[in-house]
């Protein structure tokens, strides 16, 4: 399993704020994440699951600004594909904050 963070951005739109372009592309998530999880952040989004499916989305979401206007977009991926155990979203916070815990 996989956990991937995505952060979209249109280029050259004449506006400062993001928020129309990262709530099209959060709708889209939500009608075609079917089987993966995902949690939006302040600076991107977090998707977990198989890693083939969310490349298949990713490159659906790369193109809603496209389809809203926006001229140019720029797409950052960051991969955690672990194979020699389970990860999740919760196992990887959850590992630091027992670290954490620890050190007290």
């Amino acid at each position: 399993m996989a956990v991937v963070e995505i952060s979209i951005v249109p280029l050259g739109t004449g506006n400062t704020s993001l928020s129309p372009y990262v709530a099209a592309c959060e709708k889209e998530l939500r009608e075609h994440a079917a089987g993966l999880k995902y949690e939006l952040t302040a600076m991107g989004t977090i998707i977990e699951g198989d890693l083939d499916q969310i490349l298949k989305l990713i490159r659906r979401l790369h193109e809603v600004p496209f389809n809203s206007g926006a001229k140019r977009v720029s797409t950052s991926i960051k991969i955690d594909d672990r194979r020699d155990s389970s990860s999740s979203i919760e196992q990887k916070v959850k590992s630091v904050e027992n670290k954490l815990k620890s050190d007290t």
